[in-house]
């Protein structure tokens, strides 16, 4: 059987011991040993979760559809874009909505496309879904287009397309004779 003792309790009890406070808890365990209520649920504060700069954010930033945002938009976590959008995204996630359209370059590690975007796109990993409307070139390391999607440019594969923002700009197409 386990006991658990907190790290910061002090004392002479023995280490078996439950510390004051704590009879309830150890009475509170199953005929198997183990505890019968999860640690958080009795607001034990060693299982708490960690602080939030350690851990990462679950829920992206939300710019709404009826929001139009004129400026360059920058953050280390998830954003989703349902409004327009003039200038430049960057962004560890950036899921562009159906009803979204931005006029700038997008740069992401993972790039989903439902909606409008004029201007360059680069990210490891890029996914123009059916609704999705596309114009200009597109830097990926991967990249996955579905069936119905509206592309207009040019695609090139980079190991580390977001390598600066001195990436190798696409020749312009050559006139044909």
């Amino acid at each position: 059987m386990f006991t658990k003792s907190r790290v910061t309790d002090t004392g002479n009890r023995n280490p078996g011991t439950p510390a004051p406070g704590k009879e309830a808890e150890a009475n509170a365990q199953s005929a198997g040993g183990a505890p019968v209520a999860a640690a958080a649920d009795r607001g034990d504060q060693s299982a708490a979760p960690a602080p939030a700069a350690t851990r990462a954010r679950t829920t992206p930033s939300v710019l709404s559809s009826d929001l139009t945002v004129t400026g360059n938009i920058r953050t280390q976590g998830d954003i989703q874009i349902e409004g327009n959008i003039e200038g430049d995204i960057r962004a560890h996630q950036l899921t562009v909505g159906e009803s979204a359209t931005i006029k700038g370059e997008v740069v992401a590690d993972e790039v989903i496309v439902n909606g409008r975007v004029i201007g360059r796109v680069r990210g490891l990993k890029v996914r123009l879904s059916a609704t999705a409307r596309v114009e200009g070139d597109i830097v990926h390391k991967t990249i996955a287009i579905e069936s119905g999607a509206h592309f207009e440019g040019s695609v090139q594969r980079q190991d580390d397309p977001l390598a600066g923002d001195g990436a190798k700009k696409l020749a312009p197409p050559t006139a044909a004779s």
